[in-house]
């Protein structure tokens, strides 16, 4: 399905946006001052997004034959709903295409999906610096969960603690 919004067609990803997508990754790396810390290729990401059994998938924004914007998601699980969540992992619009509502236009995409799926909740993380989006998160009506706090076990201390596995 597509939907134009903004000048441009915002519509599900496909296997051949793989190159594109991982550009859009990259500036959004650089914005947030970590580009360093991208390690995915065109390759891999499309296979995570696009083989059988991908468990993230991707809603992007094209105009005029070019990707401007992406929102990647994934499912997840509460056991206290006892329902699957969707979570945003990557929300980017270009520099350029702010302020044409494609970032609302992405997120209204992502919350539909969720409640078509039956989904409890729709979350998110932001860099607690990153005041325009925080802003811009909270004119949707959205809330800062801040009584949780987020951990992360990734490299030499996440196979570490595999190694300890008995089963």
């Amino acid at each position: 399905m597509s939907v134009e919004q903004g000048g441009a067609q915002l519509r599900e990803a496909r296997r051949d946006d793989a190159a594109e997508l991982l550009r859009l990754i990259r500036e959004l790396a650089r914005y947030e001052k970590a580009e360093d810390q991208v390690e995915t290729g065109e390759t891999q990401l499309a296979a995570t997004l696009f083989d059988d059994g991908a468990t993230a998938h991707a809603i992007v924004a094209e105009q005029e034959g070019r990707l401007v914007g992406m929102a990647i998601y994934f499912f997840n699980y509460s056991t206290w709903q006892g329902r699957n969540g969707l979570y945003l992992e990557d929300l980017f619009v270009e520099p350029t295409c702010r302020g044409a509502g494609l970032g609302k236009a992405l997120l209204a995409r992502l919350a539909a999906i969720a409640v078509q799926q039956g989904c409890g909740r729709f979350e998110w993380s932001v860099l607690d610096w990153n005041t325009p989006a925080i802003e811009f998160y909270q004119s949707l009506g959205a809330e800062p969960q801040s009584e949780w706090i987020r951990y992360r076990l990734d490299g030499d201390a996440l196979n570490t603690l595999a190694r300890t596995a008995s089963f």
